[in-house]
């Protein structure tokens, strides 16, 4: 019984660790489309952050 019980711990992780990587990719996905419109909008000798 406990057994199952670890199992089932295990599976909830890995499940939970799997949405959270697949959350960052899609943030990462919309961040690199941002950047690279950035570049091509405002052209590369100009920066088009505030920094």
């Amino acid at each position: 019984m406990s057994a199952l019980l670890v199992f089932a711990l295990v599976v909830a992780i890995l499940f939970g660790l799997a949405l959270a990587v697949k959350a960052l990719l899609w943030v990462a996905l919309i961040a690199a489309a941002v950047w690279v419109a950035g570049f091509f909008l405002r052209g590369a000798e100009r920066t088009w952050y505030g920094w």
